[in-house]
């Protein structure tokens, strides 16, 4: 715009001017400072710079001695792709994570029915957004609600209980509760909304039996689709309601958090949350903590990776990472293209450097050198310049490092 402001700036000051939440504005406001657009033209510079010695390697190599043999050159361009490609991956991945805040986590109620969940939701958005009834299975369809939770953009989805149809021993013979084809349809709907969540609420409660007895209900269905989710990396917190039914002290409490430790070891114990729906000072203490928990969740889904080690050895300058966070779906999307782009160069590089040249080899060199134009290409399309380094960029690179022509 004018010279003044990148594409990058321009789009983090639409971001900001769309922001809702305070996340989402501190999110745009990293991405008007101009840093993103400084690294990538960083990274374009070392990519125009592994170009210029490849060039320099196809044109000249007859006519110059140079320092290193063309192997030694192939796998001198290799080592820095390789560093830079790492560099671009984490990049790609601090910027999906910046797409959470960007456009909301989407959350899931997952529980057998009548566990509570659609009262849940109500509680945690502070309106009746959802129909409460006694009778099991209100909830058929995906019910969402759009929250701003912590400064964060939340997306929940109340979703139809998960049960079995269960078999009852009637004497003459077993005759099975059958579920109907709509509540099926309502379970597949709900496992696939999990599936699909960054964070799983998983909902258990506390029933009274017909003696008057007060027990943890561990649905077999959900426990297996928690167990599930958690095995495939899937973010989630454990919430025990109905608390308001134990009368007898802590002995059930503990006893129930240790039933679901065994059957979900894999869930933390600060990720379980006993708690009730009622409008007391006890259970609103007991939202407020849960609620707390759910932005400590939040706050790990959107931390910005940081690589082991910085690209000179030490440590990370944990701000660049941070300012990717702001990089968009677009630029993700050009990362990845360049990212796979240094893959094609690096293939053709590294199987170069394990041979002498020829001409057939010499082809492979070009389109090393291709490939890593088209990577550099990508980075400037981000910041929308448009080219990845004309001719006088690279023959400076050539002209610089090599000599040639002196």
């Amino acid at each position: 715009m004018n010279n003044r402001l990148d594409l990058t700036q321009v789009e983090s000051l639409g971001d900001t001017l769309a922001a809702d939440t305070e996340q989402q504005r501190r999110l745009s406001v990293r991405g008007t400072t101009g840093s993103l657009a400084k690294q990538y033209e960083a990274w374009r510079q070392q990519l125009l710079y592994a170009r210029g010695e490849l060039e320099a390697l196809i044109d000249f190599s007859e006519d110059q001695h140079f320092d290193e043999s063309p192997s030694e050159l192939m796998t001198s361009v290799a080592a820095q792709v390789e560093v830079l490609r790492k560099s671009l991956l984490i990049h790609s991945q601090n910027a999906v994570r910046g797409e959470l805040l960007r456009h909301g986590i989407k959350i899931s109620l997952l529980g057998a029915p009548n566990a509570g969940k659609s009262s849940l939701l109500n509680r945690i958005v502070g309106r009746e957004a959802a129909i409460v009834s006694d009778e099991a299975g209100t909830t058929r369809d995906i019910v969402e609600i759009g929250l701003d939770l912590g400064g964060y953009l939340c997306r929940f989805g109340d979703t139809a209980g998960l049960r079995r149809a269960i078999e009852a021993d009637l004497g003459s013979g077993k005759s099975a509760e059958k579920i109907n084809q709509i509540e099926q349809e309502g379970m597949r709907r709900a496992k696939a909304r999990a599936e699909d969540s960054d964070l799983v609420v998983v909902v258990f409660s506390f029933e009274q039996t017909e003696d008057g007895r007060v027990c943890l209900n561990l649905d077999p269905e959900v426990c297996e689709m928690a167990e599930r989710l958690k095995s495939e990396g899937k973010n989630g917190v454990v919430v025990v309601n109905k608390a308001d039914l134990v009368h007898d002290g802590t002995s059930v409490v503990a006893d129930a958090l240790q039933h679901i430790k065994r059957r979900l070891p894999l869930v933390a114990d600060e990720s379980i949350h006993v708690l009730s729906c009622l409008d007391t000072d006890e259970a609103r203490n007991a939202l407020r903590s849960f609620l707390k928990g759910l932005v400590t969740e939040f706050e790990k889904l959107t931390a910005a990776i940081l690589p082991e080690l910085g690209i000179d050895g030490h440590n990370p300058d944990q701000s660049i990472w941070q300012e990717s966070l702001g990089a968009s779906e677009r630029h993700r999307l050009l990362l990845d293209q360049c990212i796979e782009d240094l893959d094609h160069s690096m293939s053709e590089a590294q199987a170069q450097s394990k041979t002498t040249m020829d001409e057939s080899e010499e082809a492979d060199i070009v389109l090393a050198a291709e490939h890593l134009r088209a990577a550099a290409d990508c980075l400037a399309k981000i910041t929308g310049k448009g080219k990845s380094g004309d001719v006088e960029e690279v023959l400076g690179v050539v002209f610089e490092k090599f000599c040639v022509g002196k």
